[in-house]
């Protein structure tokens, strides 16, 4: 039987948000690593918040850079509190998932992973 473990993203410290620093995918922002190995899967859930006064631009980095495949992209309103970005996708095998804003370090990213094990 499976279990479930509530985890913080490994690229928090301490469980604080992680501010988007990066405007380029050359370059992202680290949000999380996934579980190492084929057997476990982290279920990984992001918010985002923007604290400028424009809407910005979020590119998430789901494993890789190649757009559409590894890409997921979105606008985060202005002043609005937090927007569910990843509602819980599963990663394994040491994924990682990096972040860019179109704007630096207005957008900051929170949430959790359900590290399931086998």
């Amino acid at each position: 039987m499976a279990t479930y473990t509530k985890q913080k993203l490994s690229g928090s410290t301490n469980g604080r948000q992680i501010k988007v620093v990066s405007t380029s995918g050359s370059a992202g922002t680290a949000i999380h690593t996934s579980v190492s190995g084929t057997t476990d899967f982290d279920e990984i859930w992001l918010y985002a918040v923007n604290s400028s006064a424009a809407t910005a631009k979020l590119t998430i980095e789901w494993g890789g850079t190649t757009d559409p495949d590894d890409l997921i992209e979105g606008n985060i309103p202005a002043e609005q509190g937090y927007v569910l970005i990843i509602p819980g996708l599963l990663l394994q095998n040491g994924t990682v998932v990096n972040a860019f804003s179109s704007a630096s370090s207005v957008i900051l990213v929170n949430g959790f992973v359900n590290r399931i094990t086998a």
